[in-house]
Protein backbone atom coordinates (compact mmCIF):
# COMPACT_ATOMS: atom_id res chain seq x y z
CA UNK A 1 0.00 0.00 0.00
CA UNK A 2 2.86 2.35 0.86
CA UNK A 3 4.54 1.61 -2.48
CA UNK A 4 1.36 2.51 -4.37
CA UNK A 5 1.00 5.75 -2.40
CA UNK A 6 4.66 6.65 -3.04
CA UNK A 7 4.30 5.92 -6.77
CA UNK A 8 1.15 8.07 -6.91
CA UNK A 9 2.97 10.93 -5.16
CA UNK A 10 5.94 10.66 -7.51
CA UNK A 11 3.64 10.62 -10.57
CA UNK A 12 1.81 13.66 -9.20
CA UNK A 13 5.06 15.55 -8.64
CA UNK A 14 6.26 14.68 -12.14
CA UNK A 15 2.96 15.89 -13.62
CA UNK A 16 3.19 19.08 -11.53
CA UNK A 17 6.73 19.68 -12.78
CA UNK A 18 5.61 19.18 -16.40
CA UNK A 19 2.52 21.38 -16.14
CA UNK A 20 4.34 23.79 -13.83
CA UNK A 21 7.00 24.08 -16.53
CA UNK A 22 4.32 24.77 -19.13
CA UNK A 23 2.70 27.31 -16.81
CA UNK A 24 6.10 28.94 -16.34
CA UNK A 25 6.49 29.13 -20.12
CA UNK A 26 3.06 30.78 -20.38
CA UNK A 27 4.05 33.19 -17.62
CA UNK A 28 7.49 34.03 -19.00
CA UNK A 29 6.32 34.21 -22.60
CA UNK A 30 3.39 36.48 -21.83
CA UNK A 31 5.62 38.59 -19.52
CA UNK A 32 8.12 39.05 -22.35
CA UNK A 33 5.24 39.98 -24.70
CA UNK A 34 3.65 42.47 -22.29
CA UNK A 35 7.08 43.85 -21.35
CA UNK A 36 7.70 44.48 -25.08
CA UNK A 37 4.22 45.98 -25.66
CA UNK A 38 4.05 48.14 -22.52
CA UNK A 39 7.73 48.94 -22.04
CA UNK A 40 10.21 47.93 -19.38
CA UNK A 41 9.13 50.64 -16.93
CA UNK A 42 5.74 48.92 -16.50
CA UNK A 43 7.22 45.56 -15.48
CA UNK A 44 4.83 45.17 -12.54
CA UNK A 45 1.81 45.65 -14.84
CA UNK A 46 3.32 43.19 -17.31
CA UNK A 47 3.75 40.74 -14.45
CA UNK A 48 0.09 41.00 -13.37
CA UNK A 49 -1.09 40.46 -16.95
CA UNK A 50 1.21 37.46 -17.37
CA UNK A 51 -0.04 36.14 -14.02
CA UNK A 52 -3.64 36.19 -15.30
CA UNK A 53 -2.64 34.16 -18.38
CA UNK A 54 -0.62 31.66 -16.35
CA UNK A 55 -3.19 31.30 -13.54
CA UNK A 56 -5.97 30.43 -16.00
CA UNK A 57 -3.78 27.79 -17.64
CA UNK A 58 -2.58 26.46 -14.27
CA UNK A 59 -6.06 26.08 -12.76
CA UNK A 60 -7.30 23.97 -15.64
CA UNK A 61 -4.18 21.81 -15.91
CA UNK A 62 -3.84 21.34 -12.13
CA UNK A 63 -7.50 20.49 -11.67
CA UNK A 64 -7.79 18.03 -14.51
CA UNK A 65 -4.38 16.44 -14.99
CA UNK A 66 -2.15 17.01 -11.97
CA UNK A 67 -4.43 16.55 -8.98
CA UNK A 68 -7.19 14.68 -10.88
CA UNK A 69 -10.05 16.67 -9.40
CA UNK A 70 -12.81 15.43 -11.69
CA UNK A 71 -15.77 16.88 -9.79
CA UNK A 72 -18.05 19.05 -11.89
CA UNK A 73 -20.32 19.95 -8.98
CA UNK A 74 -20.71 23.72 -8.93
CA UNK A 75 -20.01 23.89 -5.19
CA UNK A 76 -16.72 21.98 -5.55
CA UNK A 77 -15.54 23.86 -8.66
CA UNK A 78 -16.35 27.25 -7.11
CA UNK A 79 -14.53 26.30 -3.89
CA UNK A 80 -11.51 25.11 -5.85
CA UNK A 81 -11.50 28.18 -8.10
CA UNK A 82 -11.79 30.62 -5.20
CA UNK A 83 -9.14 28.92 -3.08
CA UNK A 84 -6.89 28.61 -6.16
CA UNK A 85 -7.34 32.32 -6.95
CA UNK A 86 -6.68 33.27 -3.31
CA UNK A 87 -3.50 31.20 -3.11
CA UNK A 88 -2.31 32.49 -6.48
CA UNK A 89 -3.02 36.08 -5.45
CA UNK A 90 -0.92 35.50 -2.35
CA UNK A 91 1.97 34.12 -4.42
CA UNK A 92 1.50 36.99 -6.90
CA UNK A 93 1.98 39.41 -4.00
CA UNK A 94 5.18 37.63 -3.05
CA UNK A 95 6.31 37.70 -6.68
CA UNK A 96 5.53 41.41 -7.08
CA UNK A 97 7.48 42.28 -3.91
CA UNK A 98 10.34 40.02 -5.02
CA UNK A 99 10.42 41.61 -8.48
CA UNK A 100 10.41 45.08 -6.97
CA UNK A 101 13.24 44.13 -4.61
CA UNK A 102 15.35 42.50 -7.32
CA UNK A 103 14.76 45.20 -9.92
CA UNK A 104 14.54 48.41 -7.93
CA UNK A 105 16.51 47.69 -4.79
CA UNK A 106 19.12 45.31 -6.24
CA UNK A 107 19.27 47.35 -9.47
CA UNK A 108 18.84 44.39 -11.81
CA UNK A 109 17.35 46.74 -14.40
CA UNK A 110 20.83 48.21 -14.82
CA UNK A 111 22.50 44.93 -15.69
CA UNK A 112 23.52 44.30 -19.26
CA UNK A 113 21.04 42.16 -21.20
CA UNK A 114 21.87 38.47 -21.34
CA UNK A 115 21.79 37.08 -24.88
CA UNK A 116 20.95 33.40 -25.31
CA UNK A 117 20.14 31.72 -28.61
CA UNK A 118 19.75 35.12 -30.24
CA UNK A 119 17.24 36.37 -27.66
CA UNK A 120 18.03 39.30 -25.39
CA UNK A 121 16.88 39.02 -21.76
CA UNK A 122 16.84 42.16 -19.63
CA UNK A 123 17.16 42.36 -15.85
CA UNK A 124 13.38 42.37 -15.36
CA UNK A 125 13.07 39.07 -17.23
CA UNK A 126 15.89 37.50 -15.22
CA UNK A 127 14.29 38.71 -11.97
CA UNK A 128 10.98 37.21 -13.16
CA UNK A 129 12.73 33.89 -13.78
CA UNK A 130 14.23 33.89 -10.26
CA UNK A 131 10.84 34.64 -8.72
CA UNK A 132 9.20 31.88 -10.78
CA UNK A 133 11.22 29.25 -8.92
CA UNK A 134 9.95 30.53 -5.56
CA UNK A 135 6.37 30.86 -6.81
CA UNK A 136 6.25 27.36 -8.34
CA UNK A 137 7.26 25.83 -5.00
CA UNK A 138 4.69 27.88 -3.07
CA UNK A 139 1.93 27.10 -5.56
CA UNK A 140 2.58 23.36 -5.35
CA UNK A 141 2.32 23.46 -1.57
CA UNK A 142 -0.96 25.43 -1.72
CA UNK A 143 -2.42 23.19 -4.44
CA UNK A 144 -1.44 19.92 -2.78
CA UNK A 145 -2.33 20.76 0.81
CA UNK A 146 -5.28 23.13 0.43
CA UNK A 147 -6.90 23.60 -2.97
CA UNK A 148 -7.09 20.10 -4.47
CA UNK A 149 -6.77 18.19 -1.20
CA UNK A 150 -8.68 14.95 -1.43
CA UNK A 151 -11.16 14.22 1.32
CA UNK A 152 -10.87 10.86 3.09
CA UNK A 153 -13.88 9.41 1.26
CA UNK A 154 -12.38 10.42 -2.11
CA UNK A 155 -9.10 8.62 -1.29
CA UNK A 156 -10.80 5.33 -0.57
Amino acid sequence: MKDIKNKENIKEIIKYIIFGGLTTLVSLGSFKLFDFLLGEKLYLVSNVLSWICAAAFAFISNKLWVFNSKSRKARVVVREALSFAGARLFSLGIEEVGLWLLISVCAMEQMHPLVLFGFSFNGAFIAKLIMQVIVVILNYIFSKLVIFKKKKEEKA
